[in-house]
């Protein structure tokens, strides 16, 4: 610690005291004293250059000839003739000197201010204090003052957040740096010499702030160390070596500003400390034949849309993806290491040509996962699914929400849930609803071979498998007063029996696929003839037209069937027609 740093009772907060400020014209010092229990340091140096005078040389004209000079006479000096030439000399000397001081103290008074303002010219980081008092400087640098400071790894550079960093300018120290700029002695002289002085910020650092401000964006200065790999190279692969990473030591970077915070902020730039993170795989020359077989076809990527039942493909050729390669350990493998993904490497592909342009979207994470399973299944191709946006919907005059919820597939409590506040039974011309996700009624995941269709108006069910029609039934739905809804669901329950308490019904073989409303128990779904009490069979002459409180009625045989085949996850489409 030099003789500028005193350390306090706090542990958290130090403070480092400015050393003697210094002309930057001049050259002459002033000393600037320590005050409150915070570190507190100098930011950079902003010197100012003495102004630049430049003599431009005469132009040449004639140079006479000098007039003859006559020889004066020689007179004989005596005693007296000395004492009077010394007198006049003295006192000429003496009223010379008089009218210099008296020319000085006159130009110091009109130039110096009072003895409460700062000398003119003097700055802070160019905000110009001159002519003002400490409060009213201190007033102007906490309105203008900006922290200008930078966090460095030595691979990028991060402007620091002031509000979150801990480092803050204390403007009353500041402002009596300013005020206390040169002593008494250099005043006069800097009055004639100096423009301008650059007064150094006092800054305020809080280490704790400090320490918490470095932990949130060290995921931001972090890398990952990357294990060796392959790439190709003119249709082979070769083994790449490992790339170390770095991470933030934000112990070792609080400590040296505890220790120097001035000299750590003297450029401008806070060198973070960062610790070199070796790969854990440096050789993958033994991966190479396998590479070779997995690049010699390129990655597809196919991507499922439930909603809309089609698929989406993306295809990145072996140059391409063989950059998505590294080796892994895997004791159990012959060579001790497998081909893994490099995961970023996937997701930042993946983010630049998986795109739709509407509300659907991919999942990155979905691709890394698939992929890599994909390699262990030594495989090139990967399948994931396709996510929706909420959307939005206007109204139409004279709409209600329930109409709004057949017409976009989906129940209408569940978009009065996305619209809290609205009546549903006075919606106006031109109001704008948010529609949720269409994710919601499909949260497993899908079997994308499977399908079911059930047609509301014809009162018929039809399944596919791999595009092949498998079952034609005919069903009852739900009836008027309580319709069975339209839209996209999915498989989500099996209950050999299940009983429906509001209704007192056994519903022998029932496969739930919607929930009514958001956060609800009961489900709707498929099931056989109901009994209640005593086994009676009800419905069993109903088939073919609306006979349920929202499910949908198959013969005792058909709902056997549709149970066992109809795993959970598979889609169930309803539809008006």
């Amino acid at each position: 610690m030099d003789q500028h740093t005193r350390k306090h009772e706090s542990q958290d907060t130090v403070r480092h005291i400015p050393p003697v400020q210094q002309d930057t014209v001049s050259g002459q010092t002033g000393p600037t004293a320590p005050r409150g229990n915070q570190t507190t340091v100098r930011s950079p140096r902003v010197s100012v250059p003495t102004e630049q005078r430049i003599q431009h040389p005469a132009p040449p004209h004639p140079v006479p000839a000098p007039p003859p000079v006559k020889p004066a006479a020689r007179r004989k000096r005596t005693r007296n003739n000395w004492r009077k030439a010394a007198l006049t000399v003295g006192v000429g000397a003496a009223l010379a000197l008089g009218v210099l001081l008296v020319v000085g103290v006159s130009t110091v008074a009109v130039m110096m201010p009072g003895s409460n303002e700062i000398l003119p010219g003097v700055q802070v980081a160019g905000i110009e204090l001159g002519g003002m008092t400490e409060s009213e400087a201190a007033n102007r640098l906490e309105q203008f003052w900006e922290l200008d400071l930078a966090l460095s790894t030595g691979q990028q550079s991060i402007a620091v957040d002031p509000d979150r960093s801990g480092i803050s300018l204390d403007a009353a120290a500041t402002a009596r740096n300013a005020r206390n700029w040169g002593s008494l002695g250099d005043e006069i002289m800097s009055v004639f010499r100096a423009r301008e002085a650059q007064i150094e910020p006092v800054l305020n650092v809080d280490l704790v702030q400090f320490q918490t401000y470095l932990e949130s964006i060290q995921p931001v200065v972090d890398h990952a160390p990357v294990n060796a790999g392959v790439r190709l190279v003119n249709g082979q692969a070769v083994a790449t070596e490992g790339i170390p990473g770095q991470t933030l030591d934000i112990a070792a970077t609080v400590d040296r500003m505890r220790v120097d915070a001035a000299g750590e902020l003297a450029d401008g730039s806070l060198d973070l400390v960062m610790v070199d993170t070796p790969p854990a795989i440096t050789d993958a020359t033994p991966l190479v034949d396998e590479a070779n077989r997995l690049l010699s076809s390129p990655f597809s990527l196919r991507a499922y849309d439930p909603i809309r039942d089609e698929w989406s493909e993306w295809s990145a050729p072996p140059e391409t993806w063989s950059a998505w390669l590294q080796a892994e350990s895997a004791p159990d493998s012959p060579t001790g290491l497998a081909l893994t993904l490099n995961p970023d490497a996937a997701r930042n592909y993946v983010q630049s040509i998986a795109t739709f342009a509407d509300e659907r979207y991919i999942k990155p994470d979905d691709v890394v996962d698939a992929a890599q399973a994909a390699l262990e299944g030594n495989s090139t191709a990967a399948e994931v699914r396709v996510w929706h946006n909420e959307t939005s919907y206007t109204v139409r005059g004279g709409q209600t929400l329930a109409a709004i919820g057949e017409e976009v597939g989906i129940p209408y409590p569940y978009i009065q849930a996305a619209n809290p506040g609205i009546n549903p039974d006075a919606l106006s011309a031109g109001q704008v609803l948010s529609l949720p996700s269409r994710d919601l009624l499909v949260p497993l995941e899908p079997v994308p071979h499977k399908r079911i269709i059930i047609y509301r108006g014809q009162q018929r069910l039809e399944a596919y498998d791999s595009g092949q029609l498998v079952f034609n039934w005919v069903i009852s739905t739900g009836i008027a007063t309580s319709p069975t809804a339209l839209g996209i669901f999915q498989v989500q329950s099996h209950d050999i029996n299940a009983y429906a308490e509001q209704w007192q019904l056994y519903m022998p073989h029932f496969i739930g696929f919607y929930h009514p409303g958001p956060n609800t128990a009961v489900m709707n779904g498929f099931h056989g003839f109901p009994t209640r009490g005593g086994g009676y069979l009800l419905w069993v002459n109903d088939l073919g037209r609306p006979a349920t409180y929202g499910c949908v009625l198959l013969n005792l045989e058909n709902a056997e069937t549709l149970y066992t085949w109809a795993e959970e996850g598979v889609i169930v489409e309803v539809r008006a027609g």
